[in-house]
């Protein structure tokens, strides 16, 4: 009886948002053939290829099409020693990955969107030199999965809400009878 409740009112919501105007963000026309569509250029280094990686994996890169949009990335991180031990020794470190990215129209080039994502975590720092060296490495594989993600919700968002095009000056109509201009 409580399975048959439950599921009564799953599909109750379902058709509550569904007559409300509710629409998945990636259910949106274009934004996954547009996010499919962005050739990710990735700065060198281990953290620039993971991030690379991981967009290509976030956006379903495809490979076979042509690109719409070239992603250009640049990329900062910082270690920064917490929990200090007695003899001055960090036994955890915060991480910190921040991200510029461009993404510019093909072929033309000229810039569609720029933004910045910020990741902050934190690693523990074993006395072993080898696990101290994995943990900062899952620390940087963490991070730049996380601004994958991020990096991918502001472009779907700003897919989703359309693309801005290139605004152009309102046109000004003669003036009526009255003397006031119109605005069109």
């Amino acid at each position: 009886m409580g399975r048959v409740l439950a599921l009564a009112a799953i599909a109750a919501a379902g058709l509550a948002l569904g007559g409300c105007g509710f629409t998945p963000l990636y259910a949106q026309q274009g934004v996954v053939s547009s996010l499919a569509a962005i050739d990710v250029v990735a700065p060198q280094g281990r953290t620039g290829y993971l991030l690379r990686q991981h967009l290509d994996d976030a956006f379903a890169k495809n490979h076979a099409g042509p690109a719409k949009y070239s992603m250009r990335l640049a990329i900062s991180e910082a270690r920064y020693p917490r929990g200090i031990r007695t003899d001055n020794v960090a036994t955890r470190y915060e991480y910190v990955l921040t991200a510029d990215y461009t993404l510019a129209n093909l072929p033309a080039g000229d810039v569609a969107k720029k933004g910045r994502v910020r990741v902050e975590l934190t690693y523990d720092s074993a006395d072993q030199p080898y696990a101290s060296i994995a943990a900062q490495q899952d620390a940087e594989d963490r991070g730049a999965e996380e601004a994958a993600r991020r990096i991918q919700l502001e472009l779907a968002a700003w897919l989703a809400t359309g693309e801005p095009k290139a605004s152009k000056p309102p046109t000004v109509v003669p003036p009526s009878a009255s003397g006031t201009p119109k605005k069109g």
